[in-house]
């Protein structure tokens, strides 16, 4: 017999929807399959799509699959920045939303290598606390910047202020400092793919069942093709 919550094993494509944390949908995940249970990858509340959730012996490949670039659609409301660069936060600055060559000329300086600063309704730590703790207690701090990625920056329509893109980037991208930098702030967002894996193979987490768990050899054997 295994080792206790060492299996199922094997990898879970999950489609988070909006609202639950990711940490919830992880939780809901183990309390199905009595394993323990990790992720490559969290999804803001607000946000949805493609989680890969780790199951049994599979957690071991977190190191495989956290780095792997990522796919994102995104409705973006350039007529106001938010505390937190989502839905969820105060609106701190209202704007008139550029015109369609002057948005273009903005998204030219998001394409390529880029510095950004990390938004701080994030969980990176500043002094040993949660950035989102210090911002939730209205502590001002400056937050550190993170290089990205941006392979792709695609226009899918703009209309009445609001525009929705897709983007290819790198891992640790923050799409809602990408909203900022815009001047707007995220409506919605949805992870569409992560590596080699999409969200069309993905379940709702009610529709997940251990039998949907991804061998450790096929996603590995995927990781590496599509690297090749």
């Amino acid at each position: 017999m295994p080792p206790r919550g060492l299996e199922p094993a094997g990898v879970a494509l999950v489609d988070k929807p909006s609202g639950p944390s990711s940490f919830a949908v992880v939780a809901q995940i183990r309390r199905m399959t009595g394993a323990r249970t990790g992720h490559a990858g969290t999804l803001d509340p607000f946000a949805t799509g493609l989680l890969l959730l780790l199951s049994g012996r599979a957690t071991k490949l977190a190191s495989c699959l956290v780095g792997l670039d990522k796919r994102y659609s995104t409705e973006i409301d350039l007529s106001a920045r938010t505390s937190t660069g989502d839905p969820e936060g105060e609106v701190v600055a209202r704007q008139e939303p550029p015109a369609a060559g002057e948005l273009e000329s903005r998204l030219a300086t998001l394409r390529g290598e880029i510095d950004l600063p990390i938004p701080a309704a994030s969980a990176v730590k500043i002094g040993g606390e949660r950035a989102y703790k210090l911002a939730r207690r209205g502590v001002e701090v400056e937050m550190p910047m993170r290089r990205s990625t941006v392979r792709t920056l695609d226009v899918i329509s703009y209309s009445e202020g609001r525009v929705v893109l897709e983007l290819d980037v790198s891992s640790g991208t923050y799409i809602r400092a990408i909203a900022d930098a815009l001047g707007g702030h995220c409506v919605t967002l949805r992870r569409t793919w992560v590596g080699p894996f999409s969200v069309e193979d993905a379940v709702s987490p009610e529709a997940f069942s251990p039998a949907r768990l991804l061998p450790e050899r096929e996603v590995l054997a995927r990781v590496e093709a599509a690297r090749a």
